[in-house]
């Protein structure tokens, strides 16, 4: 008989199909046994001899039971970690699970997913929802072959330029395009790894997630977790906690501007006179150096602006800065440059798609938060953001090179301007690509591969 691979690890089956799995490392010193000695490490000079003694007569259960969960002392669980992988959840639920400003992991690239395979969520359970997905599926695979050809044609490869990461390049691209044809119910998989503090926070504002699909990640989640971790996971919840949590979460979490237009500019709460302190720090950054934390203390500059929801998931990565949930809503229609970025052959037989498949989606009857699983990636949605000039700097600065998709780069360069309106005479300083809508085939070498 074949041995369960997963048999030493806290596996729960999600109600969509996918599961939650948390990672148990075999270790003789595991993530409570961490915890323990950390806090015991500063409670007492004995030393970490004697603190392992401890550990190895009396275990961390008991210390961690007591102490974390039962006497609230939230920073001993900084001190535990653990990994948790997901699998066949929606591109929805990866961003709600990352929505976290603490959250540490990876998700799977649109670029290396088979989507003639991959399971598309219908939470509508109707067969007319099937048909909206499975047009988006065939959509998406029979529009790779005419964009790749049209690509090629486009950005020739240069005389000296490797034919195989040129290969790869003009695919990427091709996939940077058509991933916008996929829906936000196309599922994926990903990891997430945090301490067990992060962990308890977080679950708690899961499980009233508006989604179901959330939910059940959430409850499955802290159910794997209190297998592995039993005495580190499992606190008590008070009934005012859950409601007050409740009642934002599904009242309010999501956002939403029906009215944006273009790119704004919130507000700058920037203090001059304390920036003005910092005046030789901003001049003399160097390149591929971040400024100081410190200089936070100065104020936020926030923005708002429209971006497609696949560009969005690469946005949301910086935890940085602070933003926004958007709804996934067809509202400010779908990112032209996706469609300008057609064959033009194509162009209109797109578009001629698109409004079909609003159309029965719109058929479906559901609620709008149910209606993201059936809108493709490549629709706008109202981004709301703000951050310290450190925070904010980095983001422009990583995020408007010729490596980065096309849509998010064009929003970056609007804000550049603007914080070069608002911070140039201050002294502000930005290192920036010189070519940042240049195709360049090294975006092909952009890949992890087994040696």
């Amino acid at each position: 008989m074949e041995k369960d691979i997963f048999a030493k690890h806290a596996v729960r089956p999600l109600n969509t199909g996918g599961f939650v799995l948390a990672l148990n490392v075999e270790a003789k010193i595991d993530g409570q046994a961490e915890a323990m000695l950390q806090a015991l490490h500063s409670r007492s000079t004995g030393g970490i001899e004697s603190h392992l003694r401890i550990l190895e007569e009396k275990g961390a259960e008991n210390f961690m039971e007591k102490f974390y969960v039962g006497y609230g002392h939230k920073s001993i669980g900084d001190c535990g970690s653990v990994t948790v992988f997901i699998e066949g959840v929606s591109m929805l639920a990866a961003k709600a699970v990352q929505d976290w400003r603490l959250y540490s992991g990876q998700e799977a690239s649109t670029r290396y997913v088979d989507f003639s395979q991959q399971k598309f969520l219908n939470p509508a359970g109707a067969k007319e929802g099937e048909e909206i997905m499975e047009g988006w599926r065939k959509f998406y695979l029979e529009a790779q072959e005419p964009l790749i050809k049209h690509l090629k044609y486009q950005f020739p490869k240069g005389e000296n330029e490797n034919q195989g990461v040129y290969d790869k390049a003009i695919i990427a691209r091709a996939f940077d395009i058509t991933r916008s044809f996929l829906p936000a119910g196309a599922t994926t998989n990903l990891s997430w790894r945090m301490n067990f503090r992060q962990f308890a926070d977080e679950l708690m504002l899961l499980r009233h997630h508006p989604l179901e699909e959330i939910r059940d990640i959430a409850e499955k989640t802290e159910e794997a977790l209190k297998e592995m971790y039993p005495n580190s996971f499992g606190h008590k919840r008070y009934p005012q906690t859950e409601e007050y949590n409740k009642s934002w979460m599904q009242g309010n979490y999501y956002y939403q501007n029906d009215n944006l237009q273009d790119f704004t500019l919130l507000y700058d709460n920037v203090n001059r006179k304390m920036l003005g302190k910092y005046g030789d720090i901003l001049k003399t950054r160097p390149e591929k150096t971040e400024l100081p934390m410190a200089i936070a203390e100065c104020g936020m500059v926030a923005y708002e602006f429209l971006l497609d929801f696949g560009s969005y998931r690469d946005l949301q990565r910086h935890r940085a800065i602070v933003q926004r949930m958007p709804l996934l809503t067809r509202t400010h229609g779908f990112n032209p440059w996706y469609l300008e970025s057609l064959p033009i052959d194509l162009r209109e037989k797109t578009e001629e798609f698109i409004k079909l498949q609003e159309e029965k989606i719109i058929k479906l009857g559901i609620s709008k938060e149910l209606e993201q699983y059936y809108n493709a990636m490549g629709y706008r949605v109202a981004c709301r953001l703000a951050g310290d000039l450190k925070a904010i700097v980095y983001l422009v600065e990583l995020r408007s090179t010729r490596f980065v998709h096309a849509t998010l780069v064009e929003q970056m360069l609007k804000m550049i301007e603007s914080l070069k309106e608002l911070f140039e005479k201050d002294g502000l300083v930005l290192h920036l690509d010189d070519e940042p809508n240049r195709f360049d085939i090294r975006r092909g070498q952009q890949d992890i591969t087994e040696k």
